[in-house]
Formats: C-alpha cells, sequence, structure tokens
C-alpha cells in the first residue's frame, strides 16, 4: 500500500521544475539581462558603501546606522538569491531547476525577506527611543540590545522560513513542472502540487499574524508616539530633523510591506502570474537596489560622511 506513496515522492523529488521567467522572446530577455545586471550591480555597490562609510565614519557609530548596514547585508543576500539565476536563465536554454535547489532558493529567499520585517521593527523602536526619550536613548538602546534585536531578526526570518519550506517539501509534483515564475515561490508552487495545499495556505495565514502583523504593529504604534511627540515640539528646526530621520524609514516601510501583503495575504484562488511577478520583483529587485539612495540622499549625516570620506580620498590622490 505504501509503494505508489514512495514512488510519487521519488519522482518528486528526482524531477526538475522550469522556470518561464519575466519574458519569453530572445530580443526582450538580451534587454531584462542588461536592466537586471545593472540594478544587481547598483545594488552591490550601493549597499556595500553604505556598509563602508557606516565602519569607516565614527560620526555613524550609532544603533541607527547599526541597524542600516545590517539592512545593506540582508538587502545584498535577498537580491543575490535570486537574480544571479535570473541572469543566467535569461542567456540560457536550460530554465530548470532542481526539486532541492528550488526549496533551498524559497527558504533563503523567504528569510531574508523576513528578516528585514523584524529588522524594520526594530529601526522603528530605536527611532522612538530616540525622538520620544532622548535623554534615555543611550542607557536604552546599549550595544548589547542592538545585538540582541539583530540577531532576533535573523532568527524569527529563519525560522519563519523554516516552517513554509518544510511543508512545502512534503507536497508532490507529479503533473506539470513549468512554474510561471521568474523564481520558485510559494504560490507558484502551490499550483503546481497534486497534494492538497490546504495545510500550506492556512500555515500562511496563521504565522503571518507573528511575522507580518506584529512588526508592522510596533512600527505603527512607534510612529504613532513619534509624530504625537514631534507635534509637540515648539522648534520648526527641531520637528523638521525629526521627521528628515524618519522618512526613510517609513518609505521603505511602505514599500515592502505593501508589495509583500499584495503577493502573499490572499488566497491563491485570487493568483494571477503577471500581477505576482511585478510585485515579486519590486520587493525582490527594485526595493534592495533604492534602499541606498532613500537613505543616503535624504539623510544628512550619510551625506556628510561620504563627502568626508570622498574629499579624504580625492585630497590623497591630488598628493
Amino acid at each position: 500500500m505504501m509503494q505508489p506513496k514512495m514512488e510519487k515522492r521519488n519522482e518528486t523529488l528526482a524531477s526538475n521544475f522550469v522556470l518561464v521567467g519575466l519574458v519569453t522572446v530572445w530580443e526582450q530577455q538580451i534587454v531584462l539581462f542588461v536592466v537586471l545586471l545593472q540594478i544587481y550591480l547598483i545594488t552591490l555597490l550601493g549597499n556595500s558603501l553604505i556598509i563602508a562609510m557606516i565602519r569607516l565614519s565614527s560620526q555613524l557609530h550609532t544603533p541607527m546606522y547599526f541597524f542600516l548596514s545590517i539592512l545593506s547585508i540582508v538587502d545584498i543576500c535577498s537580491i543575490s538569491v535570486i537574480v544571479p539565476n535570473m541572469l543566467n536563465n535569461l542567456l540560457s536554454d536550460n530554465k530548470s531547476i532542481s526539486f532541492s535547489g528550488c526549496i533551498t532558493q524559497l527558504y533563503f529567499c523567504i528569510s531574508f525577506v523576513g528578516t528585514e520585517y523584524f529588522l524594520l521593527a526594530a529601526m522603528a523602536y530605536d527611532r522612538y527611543v530616540a525622538i520620544c526619550s532622548p535623554l534615555r536613548y543611550t542607557l536604552v538602546m546599549n550595544p548589547r540590545l542592538c545585538l540582541y534585536l539583530a540577531a532576533s531578526s535573523f532568527v524569527g526570518g529563519f525560522l519563519m522560513s523554516l516552517l513554509h519550506t518544510l511543508l512545502i517539501s512534503r507536497l508532490s509534483f507529479c503533473g506539470s513542472k513549468i512554474i510561471n515564475h521568474f523564481f520558485c515561490d510559494m504560490t507558484a508552487l502551490f499550483k503546481l502540487s497534486c497534494t492538497d495545499t490546504y495545510i500550506n495556505e492556512l500555515m500562511i495565514f496563521i504565522e503571518g499574524p507573528f511575522s507580518i502583523v506584529m512588526p508592522f504593529v510596533i512600527i505603527m504604534l512607534s510612529y504613532c508616539r513619534i509624530i504625537t511627540s514631534i507635534l509637540k515640539m515648539s522648534s520648526v528646526e527641531k520637528r523638521y530633523k525629526a521627521f528628515s530621520t524618519c522618512s526613510s524609514h517609513f518609505t521603505v516601510v511602505t514599500l515592502l510591506y505593501g508589495s509583500v501583503i499584495a503577493l502573499y495575504m490572499r488566497p491563491s484562488s485570487m493568483y494571477s502570474p503577471g500581477k505576482e511577478k511585478v510585485v515579486a520583483l519590486i520587493y525582490i529587485v527594485v526595493i534592495p537596489m533604492l534602499n541606498p539612495f532613500i537613505y543616503s540622499l535624504r539623510n544628512n549625516d550619510m551625506k556628510k560622511a561620504l563627502r568626508k570620506q570622498f574629499g579624504r580620498k580625492c585630497y590623497h590622490c591630488r598628493i
């Protein structure tokens, strides 16, 4: 009686999936390859530059920039899980990916995106303490707490991912192996499974309030207190400075949560491949590229550090 199940399971493990990608016309693939390669290089350069500036500039050795450097590391990792494989598939006729490779890609993709949820909540709490309790800021946001919040963000993201990937690894795929996506997305895999995915979808809605809603609530509560404190400030200059330290973070929160909630927090019956790809492209590719620009162009301390470091390099070059 167990033999058919074992054969079905062996078929799943031994099979390869085929990723359709974003476009199928060769000319469009070449154009997309060039665009994605540029975005990937800009993302690596921009986030690496932020990490370097925070490391080299003593005035940036604060909790706020510590979390920003961790966010840049997460962005580099998250885009590197998906984009190199996308670039390879755009120039190759063989767009297949093994079952184990698919599960591995999905695991790390969810892990780093999940880590970013918790990390953004930690950054919101940091801004709350800085603006609402400035005299206690250095006491509350001590190095030990910062390390704990950063480590907890990674643990939360990777545990969240482990739950979903273990459930997906138990599914059987005995029909079509063509994934209508540019990476191994959960909802796309659900469509290919020949076993019931009710438990998988139920766990998304059960686990979602912890990994997505809870950090979002922390962020919103922090910003409610922050806005209340800012409005009580008598100086317009102080208000502007306080708002400027939060605007970059709030922009990233809006982009990330808006795209991910639109992608996953709805029934699979509403699945639309075209919309799924666009939304996934935003949070996997576009947001990691935009983060360095959002935080550097709208942050006076970061711009001062960049001018100082590059000015010093130019001075040494002239010598």
